[in-house]
């Protein structure tokens, strides 16, 4: 898997628009100064957000954009699918007349990164975008999903929350 700026802008603008939401609507320029990211790529993606239902348009005095759903129902990974990012690290992996894909070297290789995808699918799943606010508040130590990954032996770096603060959350 490779996030690409697409994804992870996406996830600072739907994390921005949470904590600054309020329960008014915000506006795309508000997001794009504090978060530095430019107006007409944040209208790209909420273009694609608003299709892949993670936020809903107000339109009028006072319009802007609202998650769609409670915090709670979007997972990240609704909103890095929304863009259009491809989180199968698998991907590449189908085999090709290029590839000789009979080999025992080429099956574990593609089992252990299958393997590997469904882990990383199962943890952009089960964390809600929610579950990154509440961390940033500092109401809840990690997220679901962090626990089962620590229980599985990987680490989970202890970052300090940048949210709303305009800094890269990447």
């Amino acid at each position: 898997m490779r996030l690409t700026s697409k994804g992870r802008y996406a996830v600072r603008a739907i994390l921005d628009l949470t904590f600054n939401s309020n329960g008014r609507p915000v506006r795309l320029q508000e997001i794009s100064e504090r978060q530095k990211i430019s107006l007409h790529y944040l209208e790209q993606l909420f273009r694609r957000l608003r299709k892949g239902a993670v936020v809903k348009s107000v339109r009028g005095p006072g319009g802007g954009y609202v998650l769609s759903r409670s915090m709670d129902e979007i997972s990240i990974k609704d909103v890095l699918v929304s863009v259009g990012e491809n989180i199968n690290p698998a991907r590449d992996l189908i085999g090709s007349g290029d590839i000789k894909s009979d080999t025992v070297e080429f099956v574990l290789t593609k089992t252990y990164f299958e393997n590997l995808g469904l882990i990383m699918q199962e943890y952009l799943t089960t964390t809600s975008v929610g579950d990154l606010i509440r961390k940033a508040r500092g109401t809840q130590e990690l997220p679901k999903a962090a626990g089962n990954m620590l229980d599985m032996g990987f680490q989970v770096p202890a970052a300090q929350s940048n949210v709303g603060k305009g800094r890269d959350l990447s």
